[in-house]
């Protein structure tokens, strides 16, 4: 089994000190990256902050969970994460997606595109940014984007490049993760709307295996080289002498926003919700790797998960 790996966050603004703190806190403990999401609203720029994190620590990994490929071309995006992983020592992770937050998208002006339309675009700028990252120019003609005899520069340090994360919840996004990733995360699905709300079944465990053999048929031969991740989706982690009463309230919330019934069960042995005692937990990241084969997680609250992280990570 691959061992456990395990990705602190940070929320908001946090200054320096406070980066720093959270970087150094998570090299203790025994973390092997802090990832940011890409928004446009409620938080600092992703690659600006990854590269004042690699400056504050000494092995912490740093990456994107995940950039959205609709915001930027490929290629100014390729030199951008190629400089990061140089001047970081070759410590960048790089986590692309095909973008789902409609509002973000029609506040500036970006067209928000079918998911197809979106799943194609994010496949031409992979084979972009490997193109940039490799040695010599490339080109490429594609449905939305045109290179012509360009070289990237600088080479990132990893070669022949940065690991990629690609993660989501759907089956065409799962396959083109398992064909071009090395990391992939296994997001809850999405409906679509005003205000995109998390569809409450694809955060079961039963939703989880169908997704991991999605992969497992696409990856063909190259599962056994893929790490799956997971995330807290359903709600933040919970330390808790009395998880069964956690997740009743936990299913009372869901129900209320999705309309969706989930039971207690369900709840705690979901993917995406961390609810329990350090025991609970340790054992639940320990069973969820056995079973699916997920290694990776990110942590959504690194000072109450830490005993964890140490237990599992150390």
């Amino acid at each position: 089994m691959r061992p456990f790996r395990f990705l602190a966050t940070v929320d908001g603004y946090p200054g320096f000190a406070e980066l720093t703190r959270v970087a150094h806190k998570a090299e203790a403990v025994g973390c092997s990256a802090l990832v940011v999401p890409d928004h446009l609203i409620g938080q600092y720029a992703p690659i600006p902050l990854l590269a004042a994190v690699a400056a504050a620590s000494e092995r912490l990994r740093v990456g994107t969970f995940v950039l959205n490929s609709s915001l930027r071309h490929p290629a100014v995006l390729a030199q951008d994460l190629a400089t990061l992983d140089v001047l970081s020592g070759g410590r960048l992770e790089i986590g692309l997606g095909a973008g789902w937050n409609k509002p973000e998208h029609d506040a500036i002006g970006i067209a928000f595109e079918t998911t197809g339309v979106r799943i194609r675009r994010l496949a031409e700028a992979i084979t972009i940014l490997k193109g940039c990252f490799a040695d010599g120019p490339f080109s490429f003609s594609g449905e939305h984007y045109t290179i012509t005899g360009h070289d990237g520069v600088p080479k990132p340090a990893q070669r022949p490049h940065p690991p990629l994360f690609l993660g989501g919840g759907g089956k065409r996004l799962l396959t083109l993760a398992a064909r071009e990733a090395q990391i992939i995360g296994l997001a809850p699905r999405l409906v679509q709307g005003d205000a995109p709300r998390v569809d409450a079944r694809s955060l079961t465990a039963a939703a989880t295996e169908e997704k991991v053999g999605w992969i497992r048929e696409a990856a063909g031969d190259r599962f056994g080289e893929l790490e799956l991740n997971t995330y807290p989706t359903g709600g933040p982690a919970v330390i808790t002498g009395e998880p069964r009463a956690e997740a009743r309230r936990r299913a009372d919330r869901i129900r209320a926003q999705t309309g969706t019934d989930l039971t207690v069960e369900e709840i705690l042995d979901s993917p995406h919700m961390f609810i329990g005692s350090v025991k609970d937990l340790t054992r639940k990241f320990t069973d969820l790797r056995e079973r699916f084969g997920i290694s990776s997680f990110l942590i959504d609250d690194l000072d109450t998960l830490a005993p964890v992280v140490e237990e599992l990570a150390g």
